[in-house]
């Protein structure tokens, strides 16, 4: 019998679970100002409105990897789940030829180019009928935890919940405005620093009026708000690289949580 080289195997199986995440899955294009942009849509049974949740990947990732790595289609098969295509970025940590895909940086950066792909996109799903209007939820890794808060920053009315991950509000971002959030940092972060995550966890017990923390477990720690906006915290022992529960976390957060 022939032998296959251990790699060879553990690609294979990589393979297949990839294939198996997206089976579900459906690709969807729009046009944005002459530019072709995809997202992979998991659409849920039914034809009542669905809560609706945009997973956004980190700087070098794709719509496919941010299904396989946040699965929030099998973990919330209920949700109308949205996995949006970046395009080449320049980064602000790495890659600054911006060869590899990402998100812009901040407000006005590559002529809004996202933030106007995001309104194509839940336009379409609102005259789908599909979009529960009150369950409305955005997350990302990385660069996609960092446009995260940029949708927070200027399409906060939109949302019920948002969970950023390894990332943090930009510099030139318009002031946060009171949300429910659920973040989540590694303490051995490298490349978004630990210590700028827990400044910008600060702010956001200071805008959403939150008292003292209450640990739910060793990892997570939920902080009531005098406002009813809690913040949530997911810190783990790791670095940047998201956990393969925090998605689990983050989905039962928003679960939790929708507008008035």
């Amino acid at each position: 019998m022939k032998s296959h080289h251990p790699w060879i195997i553990v690609g294979l199986i990589l393979a297949v679970a990839s294939r198996l995440a997206a089976a579900d899955l459906v690709p969807r294009e729009w046009t944005v100002d002459g530019k072709k942009r995809m997202a992979l849509v998991h659409v849920p049974e039914g034809r009542g409105p669905a809560p609706v949740v945009f997973v956004f990947h980190g700087h070098g990732g794709s719509m496919r990897n941010a299904a396989n790595t946040m699965p929030v289609h099998r973990l919330w098969p209920a949700a109308l789940v949205v996995y949006p295509q970046g395009l080449p970025t320049a980064g602000q940590l790495t890659d600054r030829a911006g060869r590899e895909a990402g998100w812009q940086s901040g407000p006005g950066a590559d002529g809004d180019r996202d933030l106007k792909f995001f309104d194509a996109m839940l336009r379409d799903l609102r005259q789908d009928g599909r979009a529960d209007q009150r369950r409305i939820y955005a997350m990302g890794h990385s660069n996609g935890g960092g446009f995260t808060y940029l949708l927070w920053a200027t399409r906060r009315d939109v949302f019920a919940a948002f969970g950023p991950s390894s990332a943090v509000a930009g510099r030139g971002y318009p002031q946060l405005r009171p949300a429910p959030v659920v973040h989540v940092a590694g303490r051995e972060d490298q490349l978004v620093k630990f210590r700028w995550q827990e400044y910008q966890i600060n702010e956001l017990l200071r805008i959403d009026a939150c008292g003292e923390g209450r640990k739910l477990s060793p990892e997570i720690t939920l902080y009531e708000s005098g406002i009813g906006m809690p913040v949530e915290t997911f810190i783990h022992p790791g670095g940047h690289k998201l956990p393969p529960d925090a998605t689990a976390v983050i989905v039962e957060f928003f679960k939790a949580h929708a507008r008035p």
